[in-house]
């Protein structure tokens, strides 16, 4: 007897102090640290929502389901913790002499939810409830303090997802993006109003997603409207400008690259998702030339300045579109995201092997920049 009192308080102990790291990775820390309880209840979560928004339904359908996913998940974590916690001091309460365990329970939810109609005997079990109280209490308020949080980012993610609607149509297309700047005269100038604000976009998204992960599976407020499809077509977009359009080199369209393909990257880390951290300039990639041809001559049509060499044309765009390629279709996978060209209108391909995390940062130090040949003029 006295040695499964000893393992209820061990066991207790334990699963008190995964509940606080799992608060406290998921809230307080300010980077990617995955806690595995906080997945495996947003993965139970998902499982539920899948089967609700089963692929035989309307898009339409599914998108209103699946809007419903995180902020449920997120909203129902603090009862997972707090359930989690009455059970872990129910436990240590009957390790310590509490008798019988239906007694231990309601001391353990009495002081927890500080209703207090229970006074455990003794100075020491006193302090223990009090330390249960305050645990209660301090759950409660990092989640107050995390919701203004995650809104908050959501809100300075959407802004840009929806001035983009303007720019690139609906949903978001890198070919009426280009025939619409070509149309107003702003082609020469979209560095200034498209490229270097999403700059700051991408880099603000891998702070907030990689340490507040279920901003990834907040949907925009409009069905068709999605972050990653934007990003997608905003990377895309660049990679035609930097390898297509014949103008004076900035250097900007290289740099949105690398900042895009890099916040994907680490957000695909965070969720697991395998890929090839330093791919050959002539990997393939799932625009064929076919598509790309086709892009080609529709923003030539509108007037878009174009390379003479198409050929070298097409490999450029390959060289720089192969490091965010895969990446980009997988997180448009994972989070069901709206059919928007060349990003979640195509298969998931197939996995990479997943490498060691110095070979990624080591190997991508220059990134494509360096080896970027300058376009045939």
């Amino acid at each position: 007897m006295l040695v499964g009192r000893i393992a209820a308080v061990v066991g207790g102990i334990a699963l008190l102090v995964t509940v606080l790291g799992s608060a406290l990775k998921t809230i307080v820390v300010p980077r990617a640290m995955p806690s595995r309880l906080t997945r495996t209840h947003f993965r139970a979560y998902r499982k539920v929502f899948d089967l609700l928004a089963s692929p035989r339904r309307p898009y339409a359908a599914r998108d209103r389901i699946m809007a419903l996913y995180a902020p449920l998940a997120l909203v129902t974590l603090p009862g997972t913790w707090v359930v989690l916690v009455i059970a872990a001091f129910t436990a240590i309460d009957w390790g310590v002499g509490i008798n019988p365990l239906s007694e231990a329970f309601v001391t353990s939810g009495s002081s927890l939810l500080t209703l207090g109609f229970v006074r455990p005997p003794g100075l020491g079990r006193v302090a223990m409830s009090f330390l249960e109280a305050g645990i209660g209490f301090g759950l409660v308020s990092l989640m107050i303090s995390y919701l203004p949080t995650i809104y908050g980012s959501f809100s300075r993610r959407e802004a840009l997802v929806g001035m983009l609607e303007v720019r690139a149509g609906l949903p978001p297309s890198p070919v009426e993006l280009l025939q619409r700047y070509q149309r107003i005269g702003w082609l020469d100038n979209i560095d200034a109003d498209l490229f270097q604000k999403w700059e700051q976009w991408f880099a603000d998204v891998e702070e907030s997603h990689t340490s507040l992960p279920a901003l990834v599976f907040f949907r925009s407020p409009h069905p068709e409207r999605n972050w990653l499809t934007a990003a997608g077509c905003v990377l895309d977009s660049a990679a035609i400008v930097a390898s297509s359009v014949d103008r004076e080199p900035t250097g900007i369209p290289d740099l949105i690259v690398r900042t895009g393909y890099l916040c994907l990257r680490r957000i695909a880390d965070y969720f697991g998702i395998p890929y090839d951290p330093d791919p050959a300039p002539v990997a393939p990639i799932s625009v064929s030339r076919a598509e790309f041809d086709a892009m080609w001559d529709a923003v030539a049509e509108a007037g878009v300045p174009m390379l003479a060499d198409r050929d070298q044309a097409w490999r450029d765009f390959a060289g720089w579109r192969v490091n965010y390629d895969a990446v980009l279709i997988a997180l448009c996978d994972l989070v069901m995201a709206p059919i928007a060209r060349w990003s979640s209108d195509r298969p998931v391909p197939p996995r990479a092997p997943r490498q060691r995390r110095h070979v990624q940062l080591r190997g991508r130090a220059a990134g494509p920049i360096s080896r970027r040949r300058p376009p045939t003029r």
